[in-house]
């Protein structure tokens, strides 16, 4: 999902080239303007428009939801489909099956009673994926750079926006084989395992392709996310389920303007910050700015995975700094059998590995002299995930 709520004082401080210190009241003041994301789903899928409002770029407030609106879609014969508000800003609605040879527009009614429209946009029928790939990328960053696929055999598409979302197996820096129940160390049990784990993430990039200016109606290995050879996402299993959107021209060169504006800025050689001109209007206050651009289309969307045994041999970088310590206390030849007393509290901010074998050896084999422990962040990967994997996954 792309979040466009601090576009529009972006824009602004963009535009701030002085040397004097300016603050112009559009940054400094409380206004703030209505954004609307999402794209209405003319097929069997759901439709979803998230609703918040600009924040000031010094404001410690990540997001804004415009909560309690009226949202609805409205057909070009007055048919109204209503979406059902869910959590934080998002306005849901199941699959709509809207009529492709008519127009649709999107109506938002906020609880502050001002309304806003967007403009009456046709349906447009999006081409399947063809596929899904990746290359090896070994300059100037090694990676994986993952592509897409498609075509329009109808000669009725030319322009395309993907949005997609990861999904991948990772595991915890070591290897925890024992537990604490609080009176001693037990060996985990399978359904205690908190080596291996499952996360996943939204893709907030724009990512845009266009055959409009080639031979044929045809994208070919269109760039959609490159992830380095360092990563966790790749180090065991990975899947990305691309959507593909149709788009018309006006759609087409929205997004591009907020692509510009907001992925590539930042020297003197970029292309300069350029006024964000959408489809969606408020009737109460027409001098209102509003963010966004409301089309309607089928929804293409196809699934893949990538094994680590498809790659080179890569290792991922591990985010935290780790190690792993001796509970242990030896005097000479001789161990204290005392199966690492220290770690058996709870809670406990060391958790132990891998036990120590008695020294000396003896026969039959005694109780372990000790642990191996380390951090949480270093053992447990539930901190960052779950163990349960997706319905999904293979």
């Amino acid at each position: 999902m792309i979040k466009l709520h601090r576009v529009y004082y972006l824009l602004l401080l963009c535009l701030l080239c002085c040397k004097k210190p300016y603050s112009p009241a559009a940054i400094t003041g409380n206004g703030s303007y209505l954004v609307v994301e999402g794209a209405i789903n003319s097929g069997t899928d759901s439709t979803t428009i998230t609703l918040s409002r600009t924040v000031n770029v010094s404001s410690n407030i990540v997001i804004n939801p415009v909560l309690h609106a009226l949202v609805t879609v409205v057909s070009d014969q007055n048919v109204v489909y209503p979406l059902t508000e869910t959590t934080n800003g998002n306005y849901v609605s199941a699959g709509l099956n809207l009529d492709n040879s008519h127009n649709y527009r999107l109506s938002i009614k906020t609880p502050d009673n001002k309304q806003y429209q967007s403009d009456f946009v046709p349906v447009n029928i999006t081409p399947p994926i063809d596929s899904i790939g990746f290359n090896i990328v070994n300059d100037p960053v090694t990676g994986i750079q993952i592509y897409a696929n498609t075509h329009d055999g109808t000669n009725s598409v030319k322009y395309y926006r993907w949005d997609y979302s990861e999904a991948w197996e990772f595991h915890a820096k070591y290897n925890s084989e024992y537990i604490s129940n609080d009176s001693a160390i037990v060996q985990r049990t399978q359904a205690q395992n908190i080596t291996t784990c499952y996360t996943n993430d939204v893709a907030s990039d724009i990512v845009l392709g266009s055959s409009a200016k080639l031979q044929q109606n045809v994208i070919y290995q269109s760039p959609i996310v490159f992830i380095p050879s360092t990563s966790e996402k790749i180090e065991d299993e990975y899947s990305i389920l691309l959507r593909e959107y149709a788009l018309t021209a006006d759609a087409y060169n929205f997004w591009v303007s907020l692509k510009k504006n907001t992925e590539q800025l930042g020297s003197i050689f970029d292309a300069q910050p350029s006024q964000l001109i959408g489809n969606i209007h408020c009737i109460t206050n027409p001098s209102e700015p509003v963010i966004g651009y409301i089309s309607a289309c089928t929804v293409s969307s196809k699934r893949v995975f990538i094994s680590n045994r498809q790659l080179p041999l890569w290792v991922a970088t591990y985010p935290y700094a780790c190690y792993q310590q001796s509970e242990l206390f030896c005097a000479g030849m001789y161990c204290r059998n005392d199966v690492a007393l220290f770690l058996i509290p709870l809670p406990n901010s060391l958790i132990p590995t891998t036990p120590i074998c008695p020294c000396p050896i003896t026969r039959p084999p005694s109780p372990p002299a000790g642990y191996l422990a380390s951090s949480t962040e270093c053992v447990d990967c539930t901190i960052r995930g779950s163990i349960t994997p997706p319905p999904f996954w293979p």
